[in-house]
């Protein structure tokens, strides 16, 4: 089931601004030494601006500094919209998760995707993390962005950290946001320059 998404009317909250991203990257990049810089290009060769910059800022970061980042992650993933709180549930939860979640794919009139989730950050915040990160990159572009996800952006995203048990559904809902992605019309010729992993 997809979710039309009317875009005039609603905008994401949870993008930041790619400037200060990449700028704190920058000085992440100058005073830690936690990665190594020879391994970094190839982790995020391909992928949107934002999500690079992210996953390259973790990727200095320890794990304590990496916990804090995820927090103030959690607190950005957007609302869910009322017209989609009321909807059965039944089709959009992830039963890999151990904590609840439901994942709404949606679709602009343009063909970009816009996809919202309900979760409770307080209990569950690393996945309300890895989620306003991955949907800060991916909604309102078009499929072929989705669709090129690294298949390990969890691990890029958690190393260090310890995911456990959590790494099942973790993977899972990024897997769904894919499949959702790779089952539309336009999916297929719009991945030209995509990049799957």
């Amino acid at each position: 089931m997809v979710v039309s998404c009317p875009k005039a009317q609603e905008s994401s909250s949870v993008a930041l601004d790619p400037r200060k991203v990449l700028a704190l990257s920058s000085r992440m990049s100058d005073t830690h030494t936690h990665a190594s810089p020879d391994t970094l290009p190839d982790a995020t060769a391909g992928l949107p601006p934002l999500l690079a910059a992210t996953l390259r800022q973790f990727r200095m970061l320890g794990r304590d500094e990496k916990m804090s980042a995820l927090l103030a992650w959690s607190k950005k993933l957007e609302p869910l919209p009322e017209r989609l709180a009321v909807l059965d549930r039944t089709a959009f939860t992830v039963p890999e998760c151990q904590t609840r979640v439901d994942l709404f794919p949606g679709r602009n009139t343009d063909g970009t995707l816009h996809f919202f989730a309900d979760v409770n950050a307080r209990q569950s915040p690393t996945i309300a993390a890895v989620l306003a990160i991955t949907f800060a990159a991916v909604n309102d572009q078009p499929p072929s962005v989705t669709l090129g996800l690294p298949s390990d952006i969890v691990h890029l995203l958690m190393q260090d950290i310890g995911l456990g048990a959590r790494a099942t559904g973790l993977n899972a809902m990024i897997d769904r946001i894919k499949r959702h992605a790779a089952s539309l019309p336009s999916a297929h010729t719009d991945a030209s320059h995509s990049s799957l992993t």
